[in-house]
């Protein structure tokens, strides 16, 4: 038989070594997937993972693409990781995306046709403001009601999406489109428009702020007294209320941060690569950054690079769904796959396995 036994403090080996072993299991898994669905999964993996950046049929639009999607996953699972060292759950940041991209997309097709050198600025506050005050709501809730912030940020993406939906189709929606849902092209409309930096990098404004995100949340976890008081919260609950730590001003700190680096991040794709408000604007990058933040270990330096292979499996995904016909479902269940996987292992970060045989006392074996 089998038990666990609690470490007596969690092990750095275990901590470092269970991303690897998640990447490595989520293949073998996700192998055996594609196997089940017909196709060959060497290629599949292959696919997936190695030629979008070696491949010479794919790597020259590949390889800018990888910024561009890595960009809002690493911005939004920033603000999560701060929000998730404290205990604090914010799973709605697809939400406050999509109203993000909604507020700065509202600013562009007000100043239209408007040549202001102060509308793209203009657009990342309302970005911002828009994520942050979705966010709010389930943070004033969860301070003044004590509800689970987790089912009211989660439900409130649904709300968000209809919202979506309604603008593309109707407040938002381009009056000179022949009726098609969708706003009007803002890449085009030059005041509003998220260019890229360096032509065929993929390196464009919202990527550059992800990397100042990140450097931003380094600081504060490390240097600044703020950042003690979220990782003693997550840590410690009832030594942080000893020392001082408001639940109530963290839990809207935390809940507004991440909420504002989501809105950024949809004002970043709105005014970029997406290019419009449409239906399906929306491409699941809330949801996918929290896979990303826990790859990362929580660590701003560890969700760069967690950032960019999630990135690589966007890439990678739709090359395998163009290649070998995979459906896009299967794609994101082998997303999915890599969570299920870093949570299971995140286990033997504070328990090893005992192995009880029977007549024999457990703690020899």
């Amino acid at each position: 038989m089998l038990r666990l036994e609690k470490r007596p403090s969690p092990s750095k080996a275990w901590n470092f070594a269970t991303p690897i072993v998640a990447v490595l299991l989520t293949m073998i898994a996700g192998g055996i997937l594609f196997a089940i669905l017909g196709k060959n999964p060497f290629e599949a993996i292959k696919l997936i993972f190695w030629d979008p950046l070696f491949s010479e049929q794919f790597a020259a639009y590949s390889r800018p693409q990888l910024l561009v999607k890595a960009g809002p996953l690493i911005l939004i699972a920033v603000g999560l990781s701060i929000g998730f060292r404290a205990g604090i759950w914010n799973i709605g940041a697809e939400g406050q995306y999509i109203i993000g991209a909604l507020c700065a997309a509202a600013v562009a097709l007000g100043f239209y046709p408007g040549e202001g050198w102060y509308i793209f600025p203009l657009m990342i506050v309302a970005g911002a403001a828009g994520g942050w005050a979705w966010a709010m709501i389930p943070a004033i809730l969860k301070t003044r009601f004590n509800t689970n912030e987790i089912l009211v940020s989660l439900l409130l993406v649904y709300v968000a999406e209809k919202l979506l939906a309604a603008a593309a189709t109707g407040f938002m929606r381009n009056p000179q489109g022949a009726g098609f849902p969708g706003s009007r092209n803002i890449h085009q409309y030059a005041p509003a428009s998220n260019q890229e930096l360096i032509v065929g990098t993929g390196l464009h404004w919202g990527v550059v702020a992800a990397f100042v995100a990140v450097i931003f949340a380094y600081i504060l976890l490390q240097r600044h007294i703020l950042g003690f008081h979220v990782q003693l919260a997550g840590q410690a609950p009832r030594a942080a209320r000893f020392a001082g730590v408001a639940p109530t001003r963290l839990v809207l700190m935390c809940m507004g941060l991440s909420g504002a680096f989501a809105g950024m991040a949809g004002m970043f794709e709105v005014s970029g690569p997406a290019r419009l408000i449409s239906i399906d604007f929306n491409a699941g990058y809330g949801f996918t950054a929290i896979i990303v933040a826990f790859l990362g270990r929580l660590h701003p330096v560890g969700i760069v690079l967690a950032g960019l292979l999630l990135a690589l499996t966007y890439i990678g995904g739709e090359l395998a769904q163009f290649m070998l016909n995979l459906p896009a479902a299967a794609i994101q269940v082998f997303q999915g796959m890599l969570l299920f996987f870093l949570l299971a292992l995140d286990v033997l970060s504070n328990y090893r396995i005992l192995l009880a045989l029977p007549g024999r006392n457990p703690e020899a074996a």
